[in-house]
């Protein structure tokens, strides 16, 4: 529970409004009762009654309660109140904004002014993208020290996928995204693909969500798997040192998910990358593919895995298929990418160790 007290309150009305503005009172809506402060938090509002510059006004400050429908984090309530304040104003007769800010640590009401767009402060790491190595492996230059990366990779997703959480809710979230998120498979079926589309058809597309609304509710038998995931573990964000050790940037879609999401995201470049040379996924890109997925399965031990990775390839598959994000694909690696996501789904058990076949 959040404790404000009246002297956080009158500065941050100060920091708003000006060095004028003095706090009046502040309670429960209807009497003002400041024994209602003690209360103050998710869900609850707090009115606040104060002067600027000689003139009497009243506020209502709120922080929107947390809930199972996608707001269960601070950041989720973020945006919804961000859009508020953006919006507010521009809709006849509604309420309008007057601030908008966070409480920090100590409970001070810290205002965002005029906010336009919002930004990241990171550390610079050393090295290359993993993606030039893997340009580098397509010329035939591979070696042993590839592998051991590969693997490493296996035995770092092993290591954060060990922490579970109890919380069936957020899985079914994660599943629901996967399929509906305007950035997952059903936005990049809008949005990644022209329409029509020679290479697939809208009909191919309308059967494949519908196949996928099959998987959707498969997956939500599988709550239990909820763990500590990356959310994007693909060759762009992976940095590699000279001496081999790797780094991962932009985590993204949330801390709790479905492992499988991070171990295809990997997978599925590694066949890309061996499409671009093959029909097939064989060669330098079969190797580490097998190391990476071995490794992981000897740490983990989950064979589960297999039950609940088809649609989460199917949404990588759509990604590297995208003729938006990767214009240059031959029309061959296109080719068998739509046969992949296709067919991948008609397996209740990815058949990792024969992905080949998917690609018929």
């Amino acid at each position: 529970m959040i404790e404000l007290d009246t002297k956080s309150i009158a500065l941050y009305l100060k920091r708003v409004f000006g060095d004028d503005a003095r706090l009046v009172g502040a309670g429960d809506i209807g009497n003002l009762d400041e024994q209602g402060m003690k209360g103050f938090g998710y869900g609850k509002p707090l009115l606040l009654r104060f002067e600027v510059g000689g003139e009497r006004r009243e506020a209502v400050l709120s922080i929107m309660k947390g809930d199972k429908y996608g707001h269960q984090f601070y950041w989720d309530r973020g945006a919804c109140l961000m859009f508020q304040y953006e919006t507010s104003a521009r809709m006849e007769r509604h309420v309008l904004p007057l601030g908008l800010g966070y409480v920090d640590g100590s409970d001070s009401l810290v205002p965002v002014d005029e906010p336009r767009e919002f930004f990241i402060l990171n550390e610079k790491l050393d090295g290359h993208d993993y993606f030039l190595d893997l340009d580098r492996i397509r010329t035939g230059d591979i070696r042993d020290a590839d592998e051991t990366l590969a693997r490493e990779f296996g035995r770092w997703l092993a290591r954060i996928h060990h922490v579970k959480h109890d919380d069936p809710h957020l899985y079914y979230r994660r599943v629901r995204n996967l399929l509906g998120s305007s950035e997952c498979i059903l936005g990049l079926i809008d949005e990644a693909f022209p329409h029509p589309y020679l290479s697939f058809s809208d009909e191919r597309f309308i059967a494949l969500e519908k196949r996928l609304i099959d998987w959707r509710w498969k997956l939500k038998n599988y709550a239990h798997r909820l763990s500590v995931v990356h959310g994007d573990f693909h060759p762009w964000n992976v940095l590699v040192t000279e001496s081999g050790d790797f780094s991962v940037l932009d985590r993204s879609r949330g801390e709790w998910g479905e492992p499988a999401g991070d171990l295809a995201t990997m997978a599925m470049n590694y066949l890309l990358w061996s499409l671009y040379d093959t029909d097939r996924m064989s060669g330098p890109f079969e190797r580490l593919y097998r190391a990476y997925m071995e490794e992981y399965l000897e740490q983990t031990g989950d064979t589960e895995i297999f039950e609940v990775m088809a649609p989460f390839c199917v949404f990588r598959g759509l990604v590297i298929a995208s003729p938006e994000w990767y214009p240059d694909h031959p029309k061959s690696v296109r080719h068998r990418l739509f046969n992949f996501v296709s067919r991948v789904l008609e397996d209740d058990v990815f058949d990792w160790e024969n992905i080949n076949k998917y690609l018929e």
